[in-house]
């Protein structure tokens, strides 16, 4: 069964592990205790590490944000297209 972890829950998992990883816990270790993969704590602690709640926020907000601006980059490009040939009469 595959969980999917919010962003305050993974930060909040990531936070626990640095406790850990500074009692002299292994990787494994800690990811086993945690529930999750090995491979999902370093994705995490690319992503997310270092980051703070709000700045977690607003990340995953621009995000957002970007991919709304690219879809709508997208169709504005494909109706410049269809006019441009629709101008050409090549209907």
């Amino acid at each position: 069964m595959k969980k999917r972890y919010t962003a305050e829950q993974i930060i909040g998992l990531l936070r626990q592990a640095e406790v850990e990883l500074a009692q002299g816990r292994s990787v494994g270790e800690i990811c086993r205790g945690l529930g999750v993969s090995e491979a999902s704590y370093y994705r995490w602690r690319s992503e997310y590490g270092g980051l703070k709640l709000d700045q977690v926020r607003r990340l995953k907000e621009l995000e957002r944000e970007n991919a709304r601006l690219r879809k709508a980059v997208a169709d504005l490009t494909l109706d410049k297209q269809i006019l441009k040939e629709a101008a050409e009469g090549n209907f």
